[in-house]
């Protein structure tokens, strides 16, 4: 991270995550008014609307963990200082994830989770810091940066199942914050005046496939089909500071609930 970043925030009350009709019908993160919300936050199953009993709801850079009750209800008794990351996981389902801050933590949200579907690969599910722990009280997110950068990479091998002829696969990153790209800085997600990083790189199997350039959620990148194998490899790069020259100064991110997905291709292809 450089010095300050203000994530790209979603507002107000109706989270979903659903597969139907090309990364979902009702996309993640969408927001819609839900009257009958009023009191309580919620975990349903984003295609039944039912209540889901035991998801596990955290936000890991707060050391915070809870659990949906009975009727899918769950509180959320943190404060939040800054921009955070809330996951919620549960056996069977594909991993959330959302950027939350405390004006959203403040209204009910209804957290609609997706079943998981053949070829799914859960990559990383916990909550990942890169970049090299060098950062100011007014850098990015710097208020809810707990845990230590593990290096200036992500690296992680998975098997996945050959792909039909009507099929696409694509890496999801459900969830990053910390970005102080130049792209960043012109939506307004940052307020510093000069500078600004490179953005984070997305290698599949050895070869360049993407980018990270805004904070946010569920940021896809498709996977040439010719780079797919029985066993894969992923690997992000965080940014450098593109103005310091004296040493490499790493991008501080966070980034949550990375997952491999193949979707049918015509459904993909009208998003």
């Amino acid at each position: 991270m450089l010095r300050v970043t203000r994530i790209l925030l979603i507002p107000y009350i109706f989270f979903a995550l659903t597969a139907h009709n090309a990364f979902c019908e009702v996309i993640s993160g969408q927001v819609n008014e839900n009257a009958t919300l009023k009191r309580k936050n919620k975990v349903v199953d984003s295609y039944t609307q039912k209540p889901v009993t035991g998801a596990a709801v955290s936000i890991p850079s707060l050391g915070y963990r809870t659990t949906s009750a009975s009727d899918g209800t769950f509180e959320l008794n943190t404060q939040i200082n800054d921009k955070a990351i809330l996951s919620v996981q549960k056996d069977g389902y594909r991993p959330f994830s959302l950027t939350i801050d405390d004006n959203i933590a403040s209204k009910p949200l209804k957290l609609g989770i997706e079943k998981s579907k053949a070829g799914d690969v859960t990559i990383e599910s916990e909550l990942c810091h890169l970049g090299d722990d060098v950062y100011s009280e007014t850098s990015a997110n710097s208020a809810e940066f707990k845990g230590k950068s593990t290096g200036a990479f992500f690296s992680k091998k998975f098997g996945t199942k050959p792909l039909r002829p009507n099929e696409e696969a694509v890496v999801i990153i459900g969830s990053v914050i910390g970005l102080d790209t130049k792209m960043a800085k012109e939506l307004g997600q940052n307020q510093i005046a000069y500078v600004y990083s490179s953005p984070a790189e997305i290698f599949f199997n050895g070869e360049k496939v993407g980018e990270l350039n805004i904070n946010g959620d569920n940021q896809e990148v498709v996977i040439p089909r010719q780079l797919i194998r029985d066993n894969n490899e992923l690997t992000i790069k965080t940014g450098r500071n593109l103005f310091q020259h004296a040493y490499i100064d790493y991008d501080d991110i966070e980034i949550a609930n990375i997952r491999f997905e193949i979707k049918d291709k015509h459904a993909f292809a009208i998003r």
